[in-house]
């Protein structure tokens, strides 16, 4: 074994009936303290045979190159049928987050390969994150068997299609799946990665031979249409010329492509924005998420709530509408300021902390909105009839000292001064259909606006004439409802569509930069984290 790499063998991962599951894994030999990217590589053998040892060298050239590489044993038929091996490579990629700080793994940096069977079983795992008849019931089921990408080398994706096509099929499938598939034919279905295909999917790369006999390349065709279809990114590369397995020049261009590949998808990531949501959607509460990656670092029940600012240290105002509060947590989510029922608010459903340290609310449903300071007196208000009965939304303060105020069901954005004087209206074009949720006025002088019907950002100057617009009419990024906006560092704007259910960036020329799809989120307001 090489001197820059620790080699740790026969690590039992989970029990099984008559013996045990174990795993071999090479690490680099380091002392830098930080966590490596990992790899979970499983041999093939049409499901009846091979072993883990057939991945040291790679796993070890893995290693050297600054990967934790882990090569599994499962268990094979026909004495264990599908989904059984399944769950072992599950139970696997389980057992290294939860030792990850034993091995120096980055548990966000897992990817897997595997070949032929072992291909099959990787693509799998990238195929079926969170699928609970998959999981098994082996050890650290509290950790996810989520993986990051996946290498696929020749991996059959449709067992429906494999008799006679395949110069092995009608004699290894009805031992791995149970019977042929006239008689096991749900089985078959299951087992077809083909099948378990979403937009959740794991990148893959899929690496196969044009001439090859056990798995026909068409297979890996099949594979792509599938995932391109479902917006995953992926990619075939064919070996013209390969059978099943690749030796000489195809091995090499192979594990090159591999390496190449998990160099791509599983290098450090950039630093990441850290951001917050209110949810006003089933859910409803309010996250912090890692921006652009989507991943949820913790939450907090809001009970539908609409707004939501980061503060300094960490510290975080949100409305609690139901409730009829506004709560300000500290980083450790206990609350340390509050102002609400007991102050005479029925439905807060906007807040903002002001630079003077005061908090600005806006309460919906007494259509009223009040600066109070940290004595919780109130300092300034103003009164509407008009902001009544659940009208208004989001409420924000500008530079000069003035109010924007949303007043949605009329749409219409109303700028009133510290006399209580309306000073400045925007009325939406189109009528009170767009729905004006948020306004917030620029350095320029000039003010932002989203809208609905179709989801729209407006610039508006100071005579009320729209001087920019992204997507509306032009629809270039198809939004449907325009909720929360965040100005971001260097002219970008962080979008909530919340009807479309997705969060946009888009650069200082309106560009699309990324989008998340938030799935049954309802994003009513987003701010940076401080």
């Amino acid at each position: 074994m090489p001197d820059n790499v620790i080699f740790e063998p026969d690590l039992e991962y989970a029990p099984t009936v008559g013996g045990k599951l174990a795993l071999d894994i090479v690490r680099p030999r380091d002392n830098t303290g930080a966590p490596h990217p990992a790899v979970l590589c499983i041999h093939g053998g049409g499901f009846r045979a091979g072993n883990r040892e057939s991945y040291l060298p790679l796993s070890i050239r893995l290693a050297q190159r600054g990967y934790v590489a882990a090569t599994v044993t499962y268990r094979l038929a026909p004495k264990f049928q599908f989904p059984a091996p399944l769950h072992d490579v599950k139970a696997a990629v389980r057992y290294l987050r939860a030792n990850a700080a034993k091995f120096g793994i980055d548990t966000d940096r897992i990817g897997v390969t595997g070949g032929s069977a072992g291909g099959h079983l990787a693509l799998m795992l990238g195929l079926t994150p969170g699928v609970a008849e998959f999981e098994g019931y082996g050890p650290n089921l509290d950790q996810s068997s989520r993986v990051s990408c996946v290498v696929d080398y020749f991996g059959p994706t449709d067992f429906t299609q494999s008799y006679g096509h395949s110069v092995d099929a009608a004699e290894v499938l009805p031992q791995f799946l149970g019977g042929d598939l006239e008689h096991a034919r749900l089985a078959h279905l299951k087992a077809s990665p083909v099948n378990w295909v979403s937009p959740s999917s794991a990148p893959v790369l899929a690496i196969h031979g044009t001439k090859d006999r056990y798995v026909a390349f068409e297979q890996s065709g099949w594979l792509m249409d599938r995932l391109h279809a479902a917006g995953v990114p992926a990619e075939l590369v064919p070996m013209e010329g390969s059978d099943h397995g690749f030796k000489g020049d195809y091995a090499d261009r192979a594990e090159k492509l591999l390496i190449a590949y998990f160099d791509k998808q599983l290098a450090q990531p950039k630093e990441e924005r850290r951001i917050l949501v209110s949810n006003h959607g089933a859910a409803g509460e309010v996250m912090e998420l890692s921006w652009p990656s989507g991943k949820v670092l913790w939450r907090v029940p809001n009970q539908h709530g609409h707004d939501v600012q980061g503060l300094p240290g960490g510290h975080v105002l949100y409305t609690i509408g139901p409730s009829h509060k506004v709560v300000e947590m500290d980083a450790n989510h206990h609350a340390v300021w509050e102002y609400g029922e007991a102050e005479g608010l029925q439905h807060p459903l906007a807040a903002e902390r002001l630079s003077n340290g005061n908090t600005l609310i806006s309460d919906a449903k007494l259509g009223k909105v009040i600066e109070v300071d940290q004595a919780r007196k109130v300092v300034w208000q103003y009164e509407n009839p008009d902001l009544a009965n659940m009208r208004s939304r989001s409420v924000r303060r500008t530079d000069s000292g003035t109010t924007l105020i949303s007043i949605e069901a009329a749409g219409k954005i109303i700028e009133v001064d510290r006399a209580g004087k309306i000073v400045w209206t925007f009325e939406a074009p189109g009528g009170p259909h767009r729905t004006p949720y948020q306004a917030h006025r620029l350095p320029n002088g000039n003010t932002l606006v989203g809208l609905a019907d179709p989801g729209e950002v407006v610039e508006v100057d100071k005579a009320g004439k729209v001087v920019r617009s992204l997507a509306g009419a032009k629809d270039n990024l198809k939004m449907s409802w325009c909720s929360g906006t965040q100005l971001l560092p260097g002219g970008g704007l962080l979008i909530s569509d919340y009807t479309g259910k997705r969060l946009i960036e888009v650069d200082s020329a309106g560009s699309l930069v990324h989008e998340l799809p938030t799935a049954n989120w309802g994003i009513a307001s987003v701010s940076l984290a401080r």
